[in-house]
């Protein structure tokens, strides 16, 4: 009985490996498209050379997001997109949308939504924008490595021409 449990959660999770991976290329479309403005975005938030240069390495495990500024330059990032409201808080409509316009962006759409929202949440209580932002950022990066839809590097230079 239980070697025909085991093969049922074996087969049950190579089921769902695809999905992930899906999830994990979708996401590397969307972060490639919105890394895209880092640039536009470097003299109005603040950011040095050096954070922008480790900003590019934002999916890194050893990659810490803390800096003030990257908060900064992720809210103007949003902006581009209409991704944000007028508060610095998710616009969950748009964000929807947004995710749906790339290859597959229905399979990663609400649970990314989910997981932005459930790290606002964590955080609401801070009044400064870009700190609040910074801390939201760190706390989806750690669901969404957890989740298993954070892409790898590789996945994310090979969709960096597209855009």
């Amino acid at each position: 009985m239980a070697s025909v449990l085991s093969l049922v959660v074996c087969g049950l999770m190579m089921a769902a490996l695809p999905a992930v991976r899906g999830t994990a290329e979708v996401m590397s479309h969307v972060t490639a498209h919105f890394g895209k403005t880092l640039e536009e975005c470097r003299e109005e938030s603040g950011l040095s050379g050096e954070i922008m240069e480790e900003f590019h390495h934002f999916w890194r495990e050893d990659f810490e997001v803390v800096h003030r500024e990257l908060g900064c330059a992720i809210i103007c990032m949003s902006n581009k997109f209409q991704l944000m409201q007028d508060d610095a808080r998710m616009h969950h409509e748009n964000m929807h949308d947004y995710i749906k316009s790339f290859p597959k962006g229905d399979l990663l759409s609400e649970t990314m939504v989910r997981l932005i929202h459930n790290c606002e949440k964590k955080y609401d209580d801070i009044d400064d924008e870009c700190s609040r932002v910074v801390k939201t950022a760190a706390c989806f990066k750690k669901d969404a490595q957890a989740e298993g839809i954070a892409p790898e590097l590789t996945m994310i230079e090979a969709v960096l021409k597209k855009y």
